[in-house]
């Protein structure tokens, strides 16, 4: 199991652009202790290889969904007919990413 340090969290929080002060990678690293030793307890069960993992606890049938059906659509002129300004066939959007 990978030894999680504080050089190691720096590095990923770093690839992450995260940017952290100091206390809150010593708490970072406190969490991530307590899960490793939680994985450890995990590991150390006997026979948990031969038990197949749950999705989910209850059995679930879904009867109110509809089949796909095919049905004619507008062309895509039709489409750009109401775009407010269309570039090289698509619609053009202002920017929301700064």
């Amino acid at each position: 199991m990978i030894k999680y340090d504080l050089e190691l969290l720096k590095v990923c929080a770093n690839n992450l652009m995260f940017d952290m002060s100091e206390e809150q990678y010593k708490v970072l690293l406190r969490e991530f202790d307590i899960l490793t030793k939680q994985m450890e307890v995990l590991a150390d069960i006997q026979g948990l290889d031969e038990i197949s993992p749950m999705t989910f606890p209850f059995d679930v049938t879904t009867t109110y969904l509809r089949e796909d059906v095919f049905e004619e659509s507008i062309t895509k002129e039709e489409v750009l007919r109401n775009a407010k300004e269309v570039v090289d066939g698509q619609i053009k959007l202002p920017k929301v990413v700064g």
